[in-house]
């Protein structure tokens, strides 16, 4: 974005939503006193803020940007009013935080599913980010076997699933993880795969 100063074939939507999954874990860590659940999603709650004021300052339809972060946060508000007020109980609300948590990330994920179908009929990766697959699915790991040794089936379950669909389906330009992600925004030099509904385009040939 900076080096073209263009959101021209950026999504927004990616960014919001793991904003929201990072601020979700990032509570989750906290009331579970985690440091590194709240170490690596606060750096991650950081770097997708600073993507969407990135994003807000150089795109065009500013207002749409902005009616979408105002949703974010009325969905976050009232998140906060309904595990923070409506919950007294710690435990209960700890449980309901990380089923939520979980939900949300495998939801998140169910999406680019449709990249897969493409993959498919086409028989063409050409969509995909092969070092950043890998990547993914080492992440994936890390997060899984630290959710075993904590005994914690909210991260397990987000990270196997996030790890079990990322060698196969990751589309180029969507860099996300599981829990702890530091960023998730499209690669803005990778701009021709991440186009609306993941229509992957070959460039142009020059004459």
């Amino acid at each position: 974005m900076f080096w073209t100063r263009s959101v021209e074939n950026i999504q927004f939507l990616p960014f919001l939503t793991t904003d929201v999954n990072n601020l979700s874990w990032l509570s989750y860590g906290c009331l579970k006193h985690d440091w590194t659940l709240i170490t690596v999603n606060a750096i991650g709650a950081a770097l997708q803020t600073l993507y969407i004021l990135v994003y807000f300052y150089f795109s065009p339809q500013k207002r749409w940007v902005l009616l979408q972060s105002l949703a974010l946060l009325g969905v976050l508000i009232l998140g906060y009013c309904y595990f923070g007020l409506l919950i007294p109980d710690v435990d209960v609300r700890l449980a309901r935080l990380g089923l939520f948590c979980s939900v949300f990330t495998i939801s998140m994920y169910l999406s680019p599913l449709a990249d897969l179908a493409k993959i498919v009929r086409t028989r063409s990766t050409q969509c995909l980010s092969f070092p950043l697959t890998v990547a993914t699915f080492l992440a994936s790991t890390s997060w899984t076997l630290y959710g075993f040794q904590l005994s914690d089936l909210y991260i397990m379950v987000s990270a196997v699933w996030w790890g079990g669909r990322a060698p196969h389906s990751l589309p180029r330009g969507r860099a996300a993880g599981p829990p702890g992600t530091l960023g998730a925004g499209p690669e803005p030099q990778r701009a021709l795969c991440v186009l609306p509904k993941s229509s992957c385009r070959a460039p142009r040939a020059a004459t």
